[in-house]
């Protein structure tokens, strides 16, 4: 997580609606945070030598370039207005927008970006340039999707992984700055028996389990209420599948925090199954961490 003092927030805006909500998320949460807030723009048309520059005969202010010059002025103003007196500049940068927003990453505080942005298929619930940034950033992403809460629990999903864990750090941060509760969710299913015609009976106790379950969800909060004393704290181990019970949780929290990839899943996938099925339907903000290296 890069905290080094100064670092910016930075939001990547195209002119959409959902643009402009992670920016007005991301001056809220540059405030929190005493950031200054980075605008920044993928400008992808000098990559495909299309012309950029106004027409001779065309009216002034003509041409592509200026149509992005105007909608990171736009992002400006809409962060100002949203929080005044924060620290805002805004930034067109030549490239293809996932690659413009990694390249910012390692030295961002965090990237904000909207779940979905122009040119995006209908279809798509959370858009490519999302699910890429939050593939690969060398930082925390936060998703701007749902409904924008000043209310509820700080929601971090715990699987007992050390990514999960570190999501428990960044989300107990979170519910500090906000002055909320942090919730920590641990989702679990009943092991399965060998298959069909296995009649053999399944070695476990439901409560044997619980207990089980119960235990890597507090391992994992352990040492939270010496270092966050001012922020309460709830925990709740839940029999089910976790994108479910997580998306229901969403419903009553300002902010869910889940890790990239955790416990179980399989190291091939771009962004792990939980994280991004979150992603998808969850009904307030999202953060994601990814696992270094």
């Amino acid at each position: 997580m890069n905290s080094a003092n100064g670092a910016a927030v930075v939001v990547g805006v195209d002119g959409s609606e959902p643009a402009l909500r992670a920016v007005r998320l991301a001056a809220e949460e540059a405030a929190r945070r005493h950031r200054p807030l980075r605008v920044v723009h993928g400008f992808i048309w000098p990559l495909l030598r299309v012309p950029v520059a106004a027409p001779a005969e065309g009216p002034p202010g003509g041409g592509l370039r200026h149509q992005a010059e105007e909608l990171v002025a736009a992002a400006v103003a809409e962060a100002e207005r949203t929080t005044p007196g924060l620290r805002v500049s805004g930034e067109i940068i030549d490239g293809e927008a996932a690659a413009v927003l990694l390249g910012e990453s390692p030295t961002a505080t965090m990237i904000v970006l909207g779940d979905r942005g122009l040119g995006g298929f209908a279809t798509l619930v959370v858009g490519s340039v999302a699910i890429q940034v939050a593939s690969y950033a060398d930082c925390p992403v936060l998703v701007a999707r749902g409904a924008a809460r000043a209310t509820g629990p700080v929601v971090v999903g715990v699987d007992g992984s050390a990514l999960s864990r570190a999501a428990v750090e960044f989300a107990v941060e979170e519910a500090a700055v906000r002055g909320t509760r942090l919730h920590a969710v641990h989702a679990y299913t009943h092991p399965v028996s060998g298959g069909p015609g296995d009649m053999q009976p399944l070695v476990y106790e439901e409560n044997q389990l619980r207990g089980e379950e119960d235990r890597i969800l507090a391992e994992s909060l352990t040492g939270l209420a010496e270092r966050y004393p001012e922020v309460p704290v709830t925990r709740e181990a839940v029999h089910g599948r976790p994108v479910a019970v997580l998306t229901e949780a969403s419903r009553e929290a300002q902010l869910v925090v889940v890790g990239g990839q955790g416990r179980g899943e399989l190291s091939g996938l771009l962004l792990g199954s939980v994280s991004q099925g979150v992603l998808h339907h969850a009904d307030c903000p999202v953060t994601v961490l990814r696992s270094p290296g």
